[in-house]
């Protein structure tokens, strides 16, 4: 062995085989397995640890009892007492502070409105790391488990980009369930995904199975941005869809991934008679049809019943027995969520209701036809009395 060198160890009498491979492969997944719980149990002691501080700050009145500067202060105190320890900046106890003073308003129902955010968000069937479950905040209730899983530079974007404690409290569950790095959750705050992302009023997980009702409710908005479309003031349904069928590629961006067209005022003849929905689509990550029908007025109870009826038969008529059941989408000028929810109630089919709203409203000059638009007109009127002499 060299004075430097890497220890050369001679072995003598083993017989390797793949038994011992197999056995290795387990230590191996063991200790990695070992190394995460130890890393999350970490980040969960972290965690509870600044935010205690930060109620700290502002439990003890610490600025007013100590003066302005007691946040600096304590900073250089700890600093000196852990110098080997990061994450004792002034800056980053003021963001405790922050961080325990944006939850404040609800700190005794905390606990209870993240449990009703998991469901909402369909998530209340997947559990936390078995770290995390085990994890005992000691005597400060107020911290709800689901924030251990949930690393500190994104509760700072969290609470930093989010306007309230509801919409924070959607974004530390996407990060607990779906394990979101800093950049995913950079990108969906700029892009405001609590807005757009399953939004809409929906009887999803009662009527379709998960995994699907899931994915079915993700695709869902709850408000429509209909702002490409210019539109005079009274317009219906019909100047609706057309609008909506001239600036189709739009539409499609504005529905979101997965959306294919298949045409407007599709026909489908039951008990001998025509109907026609509105506008038929194809989702293909969730392989089924979507009848979306659409309102130029606020929702009526009414329209839950029509929906009902052509979702119904497009699942007869059109639906193949290798696709999964057919989802209708209503989006109407605007909507009630108490009246939604009890037009559902009987309901046999999956389907959701949203709204739309920031259609340009055309000036009356807009609607008026154009000079050349008028001189055709009297072209085609002198040539039509023409042809009658």
């Amino acid at each position: 062995m060299e004075k430097n060198g890497p220890m050369v160890v001679k072995i003598h009498d083993v017989n390797l085989d793949s038994d011992y491979a197999q056995w290795l492969n387990e230590i191996k997944s063991r200790y990695r397995s070992s190394q995460i719980k130890a890393a999350v149990k970490v980040n969960a002691e972290q965690l509870l640890f600044n935010w205690q501080l930060g109620r700290d700050l502002v439990m003890r009145k610490a600025e007013e009892k100590w003066g302005s500067g007691i946040v600096e202060q304590v900073s250089l105190d700890l600093q000196a007492a852990f110098s080997e320890s990061k994450g004792f900046s002034a800056t980053n106890l003021w963001r405790m502070k922050h961080w325990y003073t944006f939850y404040s308003d609800a700190l005794e129902k905390l606990p209870q409105l993240v449990k009703e955010f998991q469901k909402t968000e369909n998530q209340s069937n997947i559990k936390l790391p078995q770290v995390v479950e085990e994890f005992n905040a000691g005597t400060d209730a107020s911290f709800p488990k689901i924030f251990a899983c949930v690393p500190w530079g994104h509760h700072i974007e969290i609470i930093t980009k989010c306007k309230d404690i509801k919409e924070a409290l959607f974004y530390v569950v996407q990060c607990a369930y779906k394990g979101w790095s800093r950049h995913t959750l950079e990108n969906c705050l700029h892009a405001h995904y609590y807005e757009s992302c399953g939004g809409a009023i929906t009887n999803f997980p009662e009527k379709l199975p998960s995994p699907q009702s899931e994915m079915a409710q993700e695709i869902t908005k709850d408000t429509y941005d209909f702002g490409f479309l210019s539109l005079p003031d009274g317009y219906d349904e019909e100047k609706l869809e057309t609008e909506l069928e001239k600036q189709l590629t739009r539409f499609l961006l504005e529905l979101g991934t997965g959306f294919a067209y298949l045409g407007r005022q599709k026909q489908i003849i039951v008990a001998g008679k025509t109907r026609k929905l509105d506008m038929l689509f194809f989702h293909i990550n969730l392989n089924c049809y979507i009848v979306i029908e659409l309102k130029a007025v606020p929702f009526q109870p009414e329209f839950a019943g029509k929906l009902n009826f052509y979702v119904n038969a497009v699942n007869d008529l059109i639906k193949t027995p290798s696709q999964n059941p057919t989802i209708g989408l209503l989006i109407c000028k605007g909507k009630d969520n108490t009246e939604v929810q009890y037009a559902f109630n009987g309901i046999t089919t999956p389907m959701g209701v949203a709204s739309y709203d920031n259609v340009q409203i055309q000036k009356l000059q807009e609607q008026l036809p154009s000079v050349e638009e008028l001189k055709a007109r009297i072209r085609l009127l002198e040539e039509e009395l023409a042809n009658k002499k």
